[in-house]
Formats: structure tokens, C-alpha cells, sequence
């Protein structure tokens, strides 16, 4: 991931991950923290390393002679070990001597694999590199669909190039396949490669946005101070704001200019979210004075890139069971729009498209139908690779939130040890967990569903607005940042990003009652029932969102409720409590 440890030292079987701080003579927080991650970074991604027993070492070199203890974690990681330019040999011995599942040979080691699961921030930091996607991907077997993926769309683009045509291609996955990493990797590889072609990464996901051009902007500044390049913020921020784009920005730009789009591959995120003709008439009318504007925007959007005398490519990354707001069109608007407006253009869809999660209303699916549509295998991403601990998590949600027991149950067992969640009623306990959790800069942070009202009384604010860029990207000495488990962030704040470990904050507006979901929205002092199956369909969508943010583990905290509080009597929460125990998941102890 474009980091490197200064040094690996493979004795006595042992994994001996070393950072020099030279001339230095104390030991700062983010170094010992640098050379946990490394540490950490091995056991999860390289072959050789996931049964070895690792010490991560910080050697300051004008340090004076430090006493250590050599503690091992659960899984052989040790916590850091801070010595001066004497110790190493002590430690070498005295980690020879602790009991082992396995030691290792330094050919065997050296020769072993290297497969990482980057967050989307990492992978856009290196995406924008010029790194190649196969290069910061899991390339085992099971997540190989990936660069398959990335290979179809190339090809469809070339041939639409070679061709003189316009194509758009629909591409689906489980949460956290990579379909934002697909997307991220077409447009920067289009971009590096091709200048004219202009290509771009679109999203109406406003924190997904933000962060990710925060992130991309940081990380070129510190790497102008590597490389003795002056960068100013500023600048940084200008360049990659071609890269990633918000939709809506886009949109705007291209309604005031009716000339031939800069753009000849653009790839747009969460294409399902996209706005319905009905909701983007009334914005159109009330934020922009458009009263005739009559189109969905995505037959706005493909009309944009139809204004080309050329070629051009749409990429629409689909995901399921991602609709989470009013006004969203899900995949019927786009292939409306083709249908009736944009015949001549060709189309390439998944082969999933038709799955229910993918495609919600009927005429839809009918659409799909067309012989005009061709379908590719490949434009599915079936493997979770957010949670590279447990492949089988979106399966495990998607049983919770349809209410089958046993599915769940078995889904569960199938993630084993490798991803723990636990059920708890007590948040400070919950927060203790998560922080027991993580280690090196592992990030934390609690999330819930942004109907969670009342919530409150145990001073979770789903009201009070998280800052994106800190909550996300800042360290865990910034009161802001997820770290410090005070700010939660929604379904809203969070969807298409991550955690390592979350804390997800259940409330009783989607609550479990003899044995069926049942849907609340809290208005002004009081739950009402929700009988809109749409506003059914978004409630459980925030769920499966917040439910899948975690990249290693989650613990679930549902309140007791106060039987002196009509509004959060402990019937709205133990029946949902003592579903998901049925389902497999213990308590925490």
C-alpha cells in the first residue's frame, strides 16, 4: 500500500517487524502506533505471516537502555516493544522462549503472498498513484472477479472507442465487493492513460465525497514533503476534484452549458440512488428556478454524455439493497431512459441485475428482458472484500433483516472466530469493547440509523451533524474523530466508507414484534407506524448499511428502554434483542 517497514528480521521462528528512529531519543505515539500497523498489516494480508508469532520493535537510537515486557496477543501479535540501540538481542531470546502455534522459515516467508484489503480511502490513495487495482486487491481465487471486472469494463470501453458508439454498462456487487473500487480504478486508470478521454469518478454520496478528496489532498501534500515538492493544500485539492466529482455538481454544470460534455468515461457511484423525474423536478424548481424541467436524472445525466458526436461510456455501479432516501430511482429510471430516449446506445448488464436486491420494481425487471441488452458475468462482484475476515457478512445481514433465523444462525457459524459480533445492552460496555479491540490505528466508531430518535437519553445525538473529514480521516487524539465514540454517524454519514470495528446502535424504530419487523418513525413525542412499503424498504436498507460497515468485528447495542418512558418501554427493544440472540449472536460477558 505504499508504506514500507525499515526492516524484517525473521529469527528463531519469530517475525520481528523493526522501525529505526534515528537520532532520536523518545518514543512518540504515531511511531509506536506506525510500527503496530505494520505489524498488524502483515498478520491480516500476508500469507506467510497470519500463524506467525510478530513483535513489532521501535528503536529510537539515542534512547537509553529501555525495560520491556514481551506481551502477545491472542492472534501473536505482541503489543510494541520500545528499546534503545541495545536490546534487540534480549528480545530475540526472550521471544524465543514464549510458546508458539508455528514457527517460521525466513525462504518460506520471504517467498509467501502478499493479497491486502485496503480501505476505499487507501485504495483511492494508491488507485491515484497509478498503482495498478491488482496490485492493492486480494488476488486469491475467491476475489478474482474484481480485476475481471475492471478487465470487462476496459473492454467494453475500447470497443465502444474503436467503434464510434455509446455504451453504458451496469455493474452490481454485495456491499463492500468493490464496486466503488472498480469505479475508482477505471477512472484513474483511464486518466493516466488516456488524457483526452477525461475520465471521472461521480457520486451523489456528499460525505463519501468529501472525505475522499480530503484524503487524496492530505496524502499529496505529505508526499510533496517526502519528495522536497512544495505542495499547498490548496492546489492538491484543485487536482483531485477532477478525479472525484459530486454528481450533483456535475449535473448543475451541464445544465448551464449545453455544449459537448469534457468528459468521455464517467463512472457514477450508488447509481441507484439517482433522483426520481418527481424529485428532481422539485428541486430543479425550488434550488435552481427550473419550473419545466421534466426528467429523471439519469435521462438527464445520459442525455449529457449523448450530446458526444463520437463515443462515450456510462459505468452505473449498482448496489443492493442500497436505496436509503425519498426520491431515489433504483435501476428502473436508467433503463427507462434508454429504452425510450437512447435506443442506439448499447447496453451490458450483470448477470444479478434481475435479483430482487438489484432490482426492486417490475417493469424493470421486464426492461432487462430486451435481447438489445447484453450480460456479462463478470459485471457481478460476489465477494465481500470490506470485511476480509468474513466473506459471508452480507449473507448473515441479509438473513437478519428478511427474519430468518436459520439462515442467519448458519450464516453466522460460518464467520466463525474471524469476525466477532456481540450483543450487549450497555453502551459503556460496548465502547469498552471496541476500544479492548483495536489496536495500532484500527478505527472505531459508532454508527445508527438516523430515525433513531430516542436514542438519546443515552447520549446518542443522531441530530447532532458528524464533520465528515474529521470523524473519518483524523487521529484518536482529535475529540472529533470516530475514535472517541461520542459523534455517530448514520446511514447517511457512512455509506460506501468504513470502520474496522463499529459499535451499531440499535433503536426501536425497526424493532421485532412477534416475530415480523415492524417500521416507527418518530414524530414529534411519539412513534408512528411506517405502512409505506418504499419507506419499509429504506428503513431496512439503512439497517443492511449500518449493519455492513465493519471491516472485523461488531458489537450491537440495544438499549434496556425505560418502562417511565412511554416512548422506550423495554417492549419496543427485547423482542429484538432476544431475536438476534436467537440468530446466534452471544452477549458480550
Amino acid at each position: 500500500m505504499g508504506k514500507r517497514a525499515d526492516c524484517v528480521l525473521v529469527a528463531e521462528g519469530i517475525v520481528f517487524v523493526i522501525e529505526f528512529k534515528v537520532g532520536s531519543s523518545a518514543f512518540d505515539r504515531h511511531a509506536i502506533e506506525q510500527v503496530y500497523d505494520y505489524a498488524l498489516d502483515l498478520k491480516n494480508f500476508h500469507e506467510g505471516s497470519h500463524s506467525a508469532t510478530i513483535v513489532p520493535v521501535l528503536i529510537a537510537t539515542n534512547a537509553d537502555k529501555v525495560d520491556f515486557k514481551l506481551e502477545l496477543g491472542a492472534d501473536g501479535v505482541a503489543s510494541p516493544i520500545c528499546i534503545g540501540r541495545s536490546g534487540l538481542d534480549d528480545l530475540v531470546a526472550q521471544a524465543a522462549g514464549k510458546p508458539r502455534e508455528r514457527s517460521v522459515s525466513s525462504p518460506n516467508w520471504e517467498a509467501s503472498g502478499y493479497k491486502p484489503t485496503p480501505t476505499i480511502i487507501e485504495a483511492a490513495q494508491a488507485l491515484y498513484k497509478s498503482h495498478d487495482v491488482a496490485e492493492i486487491s486480494r488476488s486469491d481465487a475467491s476475489a478474482k472477479n474484481l480485476r475481471a471486472t475492471s478487465d470487462r469494463i476496459a473492454e467494453i470501453i475500447e470497443t465502444s472507442k474503436r467503434d464510434g458508439k455509446k455504451s453504458i454498462c451496469f455493474v452490481t456487487g454485495v456491499p463492500g465487493a468493490g464496486k466503488t473500487l472498480a469505479g475508482l480504478n477505471i477512472a484513474a486508470s483511464r486518466a493516466e492513460r488516456y488524457e483526452n478521454e477525461n475520465a471521472v469518478f461521480l457520486s451523489g454520496n456528499g460525505p463519501l465525497v468529501t472525505v475522499l478528496r480530503e484524503a487524496l489532498a492530505r496524502d499529496k501534500v505529505e508526499q510533496g514533503k517526502v519528495s522536497g515538492e512544495k505542495i499547498s493544500k490548496k492546489d492538491a485539492e484543485r487536482e483531485v476534484s477532477l478525479f472525484v466529482q459530486n454528481i450533483h455538481h456535475f449535473r448543475d454544470h451541464y445544465l448551464n452549458d449545453p455544449g459537448e460534455p469534457f468528459e468521455h468515461v464517467v463512472v457514477f457511484d450508488e447509481a441507484q440512488r439517482a433522483w426520481t423525474t418527481d424529485q428532481a423536478s422539485k428541486f430543479m424548481q425550488a434550488k435552481r428556478g427550473l419550473a419545466d424541467f421534466d426528467q429523471s436524472e439519469p435521462e438527464f445525466l445520459i442525455g449529457v454524455m449523448d450530446r458526444h458526436s463520437e463515443w462515450c461510456t456510462i459505468v452505473c455501479l449498482i448496489g443492493g439493497g442500497q436505496e436509503i432516501n425519498t426520491g431515489e430511482a433504483g435501476l428502473g429510471e436508467w433503463l427507462r431512459a434508454v429504452e425510450n430516449r437512447f435506443s442506439d446506445w448499447e447496453v451490458h448488464a450483470s448477470t444479478l441485475l434481475e435479483d430482487p436486491h438489484y432490482t426492486v420494481s417490475q417493469d424493470a425487471v421486464e426492461l432487462l428482458r430486451s435481447p438489445k441488452i447484453t450480460k456479462h458475468e463478470d459485471l457481478h462482484l460476489s465477494v465481500s472484500m470490506r470485511s476480509f475476515r468474513a466473506e459471508r457478512l452480507s449473507s448473515f445481514v441479509s438473513s437478519v433483516l428478511d427474519g430468518d433465523v436459520s439462515s442467519a444462525s448458519e450464516d453466522l457459524a460460518s464467520l466463525g472466530d474471524r469476525y466477532p459480533i456481540l450483543l450487549t445492552r450497555d453502551l459503556a460496555s460496548a465502547k469498552n469493547w471496541l476500544n479492548g479491540r483495536a489496536r495500532g490505528s484500527e478505527r472505531t466508531g459508532l454508527v445508527a440509523s438516523s430515525g433513531a430518535h430516542r436514542l438519546r437519553p443515552e447520549g446518542i445525538h443522531i441530530k447532532s451533524a458528524i464533520d465528515p473529514k474529521s470523524w473519518f480521516l483524523n487521529d484518536s487524539q482529535d475529540v472529533r474523530s470516530s475514535y472517541y465514540l461520542e459523534d455517530v454517524a448514520t446511514e447517511f454519514d457512512i455509506q460506501g466508507l468504513e470502520l474496522d470495528w463499529a459499535g451499531m446502535c440499535w433503536d426501536a424504530d425497526l424493532r421485532m414484534v412477534d416475530g415480523s419487523w415492524q417500521f416507527n418513525a418518530f414524530k414529534g413525542s411519539k412513534w408512528q407506524s411506517v405502512k409505506s412499503p418504499t419507506r419499509q424498504m429504506y428503513l431496512l436498507n439503512a439497517y443492511r448499511v449500518l449493519l455492513t460497515r465493519a471491516r472485523q468485528g461488531m458489537i450491537i447495542f440495544i438499549p434496556n428502554g425505560d418502562p417511565k418512558d412511554p416512548t422506550r418501554p423495554p417492549a419496543f427493544y427485547d423482542q429484538t434483542y432476544d431475536f438476534l440472540r436467537g440468530c446466534g449472536i452471544p452477549e458480550l460477558k
